[in-house]
């Protein structure tokens, strides 16, 4: 082979090999990319107490969603949507989705929203009977 054979086979070589390392690290960041950080979307300082009922439950990965009907002093009601752990995560902690129907009342505590929207950061439920869980973690 000659030598500018061989040079050129080198440099083709060479951009498979950085073609193929730059997939791999687009490949890789795309997780991440996908996932949201606590501390972007929700404030850790300011943790807020909701009492209603629940409207609507989403127990899907990545997060399980609780949505909680409360009125406010003027009767007006407001649809809050709260963020909680993973379903394998609540299952784990024995946090079973039947514990959670439509039309029962809850207080919850959570980490409002930054955007200033009626979500937030779910952490504590607290049941009719008194007992409580954890739907999500404390504030970063």
């Amino acid at each position: 082979m000659t030598h500018r054979l061989a040079l050129e086979k080198r440099i083709a070589m060479k951009r498979v090999f950085l073609l193929a390392l730059a997939a791999a690290l687009f490949l890789t960041a795309l997780p991440a990319m996908a996932h949201h950080s606590f501390a972007a979307e929700y404030d850790s300082h300011n943790l807020i107490t909701l009492t209603g009922v629940i409207s609507k439950i989403e127990w899907t990965n990545p997060h399980t969603y609780v949505y909680v009907d409360v009125k406010d002093a003027s009767g007006a009601m407001t649809t809050w949507a709260l963020e909680g752990y993973p379903p394998n995560t609540l299952k784990r902690t024995g946090f079973a989705r039947s514990a959670l129907k439509e039309g029962d009342s809850i207080t919850i505590t959570a980490y409002k929203s930054k955007d200033g929207s009626n979500t937030g950061a779910g952490r504590e439920i607290t049941f009719s009977d008194g007992s409580k869980k954890f739907l999500g973690p404390e504030g970063r």
